[in-house]
């Protein structure tokens, strides 16, 4: 019997890392891809205020906290690596499927980050932070938008703030970094030189990233601590605003369908998988 529950023990744990990994694959794919957040999609899965809490008190259970965001960081680079090329393809030839796709994975996670924003109750403010949040978000992406095509230099020095901006992206959730790199004309080189191992591009976005994250950390946390309710409606308003900036216009004809298609695929997905989820409790480990 003993030898029993150990081994059904074993076969737990080894399905939470299983788990934690498809996690830290699909937070990987979203902060690549245009639309999506990973800082988003970590909180829908548990990941989010963990992880935060590590980084802002790093020394506390630092080996237990490192076997357990193993899997996660295993996961990020498999899906930034891996998805990379798929990206890169996608988004140069059918671009507005593809979108559409993601606006659907981030529909699908929604009800669920609704769900963890009024935790602990919502009042009339709230919702007004949300709102105009929300349209802010949208007019600003909007104006971005119709700037023009800002094409930045594929330096060293772009690469880093480019870094930077996507652990900002993890730090604030919500915040899609891959909508700005876009703009700024970054993001297809970007995804080309992950695809193609360009460390000329990759080690930079790496150090950015990695300065970024452990900066805002701290605050961060604090501020989860103090105001939950006020920033997770924010977050909410980031998500609804930045999400209706990116639909695509100008589609007509068959892509009209397959557009429909693939936004009720990729919510039917990210729905799944946070009903999923929610069948795992998330781990308090500080």
């Amino acid at each position: 019997m003993a030898t029993e529950n150990k081994a059904l023990q074993h076969k737990d744990s080894l399905g939470d890392w299983l788990i934690r990994l498809i996690k830290g694959v699909i937070v990987g794919i979203g902060g690549i891809v245009p639309g999506l957040s990973g800082g988003v999609l970590a909180v829908v899965f548990g990941i989010y205020e963990p992880l935060m809490r590590f980084l802002a008190n790093i020394k506390d259970k630092f080996v237990q906290n490192v076997l357990f965001f193993i899997p996660i960081g295993i996961g990020v680079l498999v899906g930034i690596f891996a998805f990379s090329a798929v990206v890169d393809f996608a988004f140069t030839h059918y671009a507005a499927q593809f979108i559409w796709l993601f606006i659907g994975f981030i529909s699908g996670t929604f009800p669920s980050l609704f769900k963890t924003a009024g935790k602990q109750g919502r009042k009339t403010y709230h919702w007004v932070i949300l709102a105009v949040i929300a349209v802010g978000t949208f007019i600003f992406m909007r104006r971005m938008e119709t700037i023009g095509n800002v094409s930045l230099p594929q330096t060293t020095l772009n690469w880093l703030l480019s870094g930077a901006l996507i652990g900002l992206g993890v730090v604030v959730p919500g915040m899609s970094p891959s909508n700005f790199l876009i703009y700024l004309g970054l993001y297809q080189p970007m995804a080309s030189g992950i695809r193609h191992l360009d460390f000329g591009v990759i080690l930079p976005l790496a150090l950015g990233l990695i300065v970024c994250v452990l900066a805002f950390a701290k605050l961060v946390s604090w501020l989860f601590k103090k105001s939950y309710t006020f920033m997770y409606h924010l977050i909410l308003g980031i998500v609804i605003g930045s999400t209706l900036a990116i639909i695509p216009s100008g589609v007509s004809g068959w892509t009209v369908l397959v557009c429909a298609l693939m936004f009720a695929f990729g919510a039917a997905c990210s729905y799944g998988l946070a009903k999923l989820d929610e069948k795992h409790p998330h781990e308090s480990l500080i």
